[in-house]
C-alpha cells in the first residue's frame, strides 16, 4: 500500500508537470495572438492557461511535502482564487467587446490552437482524474478539473473563432469568452466547497 502511495505521488508530479509544460506554450500562442487579433476569448483562453500553470503548481507544492494532505486546503483555496480571477477579467472584457469597445479579427492560428488543445487536454485530465481518486486527494482532482475545463473551453474557443472567421461575426468571439467565465465560476465553486473528488 505505502509502495502504490509513493508510485501514484510520482505519478501525479509527472502529470502535473506534463500539464504546466503544454500550458506555458498554449498561454503564450494565445495571449500573443489573442493580442494580435483583439480577441478576447482566446485571450481569456490565454489567461485560463496562466490560471492552470498557477494550479498545477500549487499542487506540485502540495506533493513536495512530506504529508501532502496538511496542504491539501490551501491548494484548494488557490484553485478556487484563481478561477474567480479569470471569470471576473473575462467577464469584464467580454462586455467591453459586446458593447463595440473592441471587434476580434479571424484567427486560424487561434483556431489550430483550440483544435490541438481538444486532443491533448481530455487525456491530461483523464489521467489525473484517475490517479487524484486512487489518491484521495481533492486538490489533484480539482486541479484535473480544471485541465478537463480546458477542452471545455477549447470547444467554445474553436466555436467562436470558426463563426468570426466563417460569417464575419465578431459577437461570437465575447459570447465564446463569457462560456469560459461561467465555467470558471463553476469550477471555482466546486474547488472552495472541496467537492471535486472522492465519494
Amino acid at each position: 500500500m505505502i509502495d502504490r502511495q509513493g508510485t501514484l505521488q510520482r505519478r501525479v508530479r509527472l502529470l502535473v508537470w506534463a500539464t504546466i509544460a503544454y500550458n506555458v506554450i498554449e498561454a503564450a500562442v494565445a495571449l500573443v495572438e489573442g493580442a494580435r487579433v483583439s480577441s478576447t476569448a482566446l485571450i481569456g483562453f490565454g489567461l485560463d492557461s496562466v490560471v492552470e500553470v498557477s494550479a498545477a503548481a500549487a499542487v506540485a507544492w502540495q506533493f513536495a511535502a512530506e504529508d501532502p494532505e496538511r496542504r491539501e486546503k490551501a491548494a484548494l483555496r488557490f484553485v478556487a482564487f484563481s478561477f474567480f480571477a479569470l471569470a471576473a477579467y473575462v467577464s469584464v472584457e467580454s462586455l467591453r467587446a459586446l458593447l463595440g469597445l473592441s471587434e476580434a479579427r479571424e484567427s486560424p492560428i487561434g483556431i489550430g490552437l483550440a483544435v490541438a488543445s481538444l486532443t491533448v487536454m481530455p487525456v491530461l485530465a483523464w489521467a489525473q482524474i484517475r490517479t487524484g481518486r486512487e489518491l484521495g486527494s481533492n486538490s489533484v482532482v480539482a486541479n484535473a478539473k480544471q485541465t478537463l475545463l480546458c477542452s471545455y473551453l477549447s470547444a467554445a474557443l474553436l466555436v467562436g473563432l470558426v463563426l468570426n472567421a466563417a460569417f464575419g461575426w465578431s459577437w461570437a468571439d465575447p459570447v465564446a469568452a463569457l462560456v469560459i467565465a461561467g465555467f470558471a465560476v463553476r469550477e471555482g465553486l466546486e474547488a472552495w466547497r472541496g467537492d471535486p473528488c472522492c465519494g
